[in-house]
């Protein structure tokens, strides 16, 4: 196993102040990489955060103030961009199937742009629309004909619920043309994520380049100017293994010249060449914060069974990995941290396990690890993205781990430290329809 230059985002001797388990997070390393994705789209290019990457509030205001917009799914995500200090007129509010009772919310708040997955999510985003007063603005998501090559994961091209198949919108283009209350203002082309070569990239941005331009031809037919292309993202990062972000120095003069040839081509295809362009806009979680965040566990035991070491830790799939059951997740191999290693002859091949009462907790069959001992740290780097937010946080009620924030452009800083919890409530009494009258229920407590 090869060991990172620098595992840790924070200096070993602030340490002692970073109880273990912990997830620490370097908002140096953010700007850096929001540096680094910026300066590889072309000048002027929007670009979204996906909060599922991880919401933690330092985080959040750290790519606000760098000028990033935040995509949201869920009501906890939209809570997250709004106490970042977004306005909800920034936010762009995704998901393949959304409730009633969140769009209502979303739009009281003030959130006006949704992407929709569906005829009915037109609809329905209309009607919740017309009912509070308001007017939506909508970005329609494609599902497209075929893959793209190269995809790290595919997106398009299969069977999902994520966006509506080229093919229907062509052949029943009115069903998705505005409405009064949600007017169609664009497209949302995500093809594919976590790719790692600028060519692939070019490939899935040129393919949706392409089928925007089919697509704008039969909406314009039904009214639908196109003023916004969201073309997703796809920007890889290395996750819970050693790397360096992906070099996208390359992107910009390839995707600039794309999309300049494709929206002159848009625009004489619709005879409409002295109209503005539409607004490019991307998509990131992990490529923004996946490098910025490692996970820190302290060693409980270790031991021989059946002829092989065993390492067991204080995290396992509840801090790190619970996706890997999508088989999403490769092999962990943590790197030592602290731990009188010098002293110490040889090394493990070990099956390296969590503190979870089930078999399934675990991170590698055969780890290449020093001779560990209990006590030592170990880390986990790359883990920024997709860490403690997307793991079993619930399973057999072990605490969380703690949270570290720190500034690699403040090296004299010590870490702030925060904790999520998770506590029971009374659950809200169940949703109950407001009458059919016109002064629609605006916060009245049923």
């Amino acid at each position: 196993m090869s060991e990172p230059s620098d595992p840790l985002p924070v200096p070993p001797e602030l340490l002692a102040s970073v109880p273990t388990p912990a997830y620490v997070y370097d908002l140096a390393e953010v700007r850096r990489n929001h540096e680094a994705l910026t300066g590889a789209l072309p000048a002027g290019a929007g670009l979204y955060y996906s909060l599922k990457a991880n919401a933690h509030p330092a985080v959040l205001t750290a790519l606000r103030e760098r000028g990033t917009l935040p995509e949201v799914c869920s009501t906890g995500e939209l809570d997250a961009a709004l106490a970042a200090g977004w306005p909800a007129g920034d936010v762009l509010y995704t998901g393949p199937g959304k409730r009633d009772e969140e769009i209502d919310d979303a739009l009281r708040r003030g959130v006006r742009l949704f992407s929709v997955d569906s005829a009915h999510a037109v609809e329905q985003l209309d009607a919740r629309a017309e009912r509070l007063g308001a007017d939506a603005r909508c970005l329609l998501r494609i599902n497209d004909d075929q893959p793209v090559p190269g995809q790290g994961l595919a997106m398009t091209g299969v069977p999902s619920q994520f966006g509506a198949d080229t093919r229907w919108v062509l052949d029943e283009p009115a069903r998705f043309a505005s409405r009064p209350h949600a007017e169609v203002v664009g497209l949302h082309l995500y093809m594919g994520t976590n790719l790692g070569q600028v060519d692939a990239l070019l490939g899935q941005f040129a393919r949706s380049l392409r089928t925007a331009r089919t697509l704008a031809a039969a909406l314009a037919e039904h009214g639908v100017r196109l003023r916004v292309l969201d073309l997703g993202g796809g920007f890889g990062a290395p996750f819970a293994a050693a790397g360096e972000r992906i070099d996208l120095s390359g992107l910009r003069p390839g995707l600039t010249a794309l999309i300049d040839e494709q929206l002159t081509l848009l625009g004489r295809e619709l005879d409409d060449t002295d109209a503005d362009r539409p607004q490019v806009v991307f998509e990131s979680g992990r490529y923004l914060v996946g490098t910025a965040g490692v996970l820190l566990s302290a060693v409980l035991d270790v031991k021989r069974s059946h002829g092989k070491d065993v390492v067991v830790l204080e995290s396992g799939i509840n801090h790190l990995g619970g996706m890997s059951g999508l088989r999403r997740l490769p092999a962990l191999n943590p790197h030592l941290v602290t731990g009188p290693a010098p002293d110490r002859e040889g090394g493990l091949e070990a099956l390296v396990a969590g503190p979870l009462c089930t078999p399934l907790d675990t991170w590698a069959r055969s780890a290449r690890l020093p001779a560990l001992r209990p006590g030592d740290v170990v880390a986990v780097p790359n883990v920024g993205a997709y860490g403690l937010s997307a793991s079993l946080v619930a399973f057999l009620g072990h605490p969380l781990p703690v949270e570290a924030v720190v500034d690699g452009d403040r090296p004299g800083a010590a870490p702030a430290l925060t904790r999520l919890t998770f506590e029971r409530h009374p659950a809200e009494p169940p949703h109950r329809p407001a009458p059919d009258r016109d002064t629609a229920d605006l916060g009245v407590k049923w």
